[in-house]
């Protein structure tokens, strides 16, 4: 993360590189979304519509379940349809990795030792050598092999990485390199201990995420507090808030843990008061009715929308765009810290909208006659807001 400030340096662990498709995964490649589809993978219609909502929303990588040759016969037309990177889900059956692998998956997940025998397993990376395909070796702390489960009494952290270096193990032997890991748990001080104990031994990728979050609120703060804490200490290439809500509920909730802390940047960022009585309007109605209007812009940009001049004048210097209420059914605009105009309450949405779009457009000329250096810039004057 690019930053003045030195309590906002993130020093990210340094890991191997591998690619899903077109999205780097590992070295110095930015922390990649991932979200996986719900509908079913044989009704191809609707699963190229839901990915389409998550590419919206801005997601990097879709996981997409193989638990039949149906699926994999409809995961051709899918990868030709959609603009991101496909991962085909495979559990125990090794002929659906291959067909995956065939239909133009980009990626395959699958745990090595539950495909079978050794016979098996070369089939299986060879199709993914052939069809340049990469691997996840997706641990699970539900699903941990009976030897293991044995040996440590219960799911635990130390029973988590030696299950995924197990895995690794059997790729490497077959000289395949192209591969991340993921050891998920619903026990977020599980996920975390084994994820960093993951990270100590071993240079792969990592695909960081707690399995079976949630629901959409509860979900999202456990997600937060195991992803944030990973990711503040470096420790994660690429990423899944798992949530029981829609594909792209889980896309935007992933954006706001890396936006917040400043590891990747998209869209507007609204930093909103949480209103009190001293509000000159109100607040959570605006802001609400905001994200949904903006939700279109794509360009890095930071909004401020505070309800009155106790904390909104400090606010607005931090954001490319502040506003703050005032009396009199007038409140003031802010641009680049300094107060520009003032606007009456009754129009306050329509301007901010039309305010923002046209920073957009400033934003987007002068990123296309930057500098490298002045890009680096605005980079790092934007991870001081976040």
């Amino acid at each position: 993360m690019s930053s003045y400030r030195p309590y906002q340096h993130i020093e990210r662990r340094k890991s191997r590189q591998i690619h899903v498709g077109s999205v780097p995964v590992g070295g110095d490649a930015p922390v990649s979304v991932q979200t996986m589809t719900n509908t079913l993978t044989t009704d191809a219609e609707a699963t190229i519509a839901q990915i389409r909502r998550a590419e919206l929303a801005g997601v990097d990588i879709v996981r997409v379940s193989c638990p039949d040759e149906d699926s994999t016969k409809a995961l051709a037309e899918i990868v030709r349809e959609v603009n991101v990177p496909i991962v085909a889900d495979i559990h125990f059956h090794y002929k659906r990795a291959i067909e995956a692998a065939k239909a133009g998956a980009a990626c395959l997940r699958i745990n090595p030792g539950n495909i079978g025998s050794a016979e098996r397993v070369r089939e299986v990376v060879n199709a993914a050598k052939d069809h340049n395909c990469s691997i996840r070796i997706g641990v699970n702390a539900g699903s941990l092999e009976k030897h293991l489960l044995e040996k440590y009494g219960e799911p635990n952290p130390d029973a988590l990485v030696e299950s995924a270096l197990e895995h690794a193990k059997i790729l490497e032997d077959h000289d395949f390199h192209e591969f991340k890991i993921s050891v998920k748990a619903s026990d977020v001080f599980m996920a975390v201990a084994a994820y960093q104990q993951l990270a100590d031994v071993c240079d792969h990728p990592l695909h960081i995420g707690i399995t079976e979050a949630g629901s959409k609120r509860a979900g999202t703060v456990k997600s937060s507090i195991g992803l944030g804490n990973l990711l503040w200490a470096g420790v994660g290439d690429t990423m899944r808030v798992s949530l029981s809500a829609e594909p792209e509920e889980e896309v935007l909730v992933g954006w706001d843990i890396l936006k917040s802390l400043g590891l990747r940047h998209r869209g507007v960022k609204i930093i909103s008061c949480p209103s009190c009585a001293r509000q000159g309007f109100n607040v959570i109605e605006t802001v609400q009715t905001l994200e949904d209007r903006l939700a279109h812009i794509k360009t890095p940009m930071t909004l401020s929308i505070i309800g009155c001049v106790v904390n909104g004048p400090g606010e607005a210097l931090m954001t490319d765009i502040g506003v703050t209420g005032g009396g009199s059914g007038r409140h003031m605009v802010y641009s680049a810290g300094k107060q520009d105009h003032t606007m009456p309450a009754g129009d306050m949405i329509e301007h901010i909208v039309e305010l923002v779009e046209k920073k957009v457009e400033q934003l987007a000329a002068a990123d296309a006659s930057n500098t490298p250096a002045e890009e680096m810039a605005r980079e790092a004057t934007m991870s001081t807001v976040d």
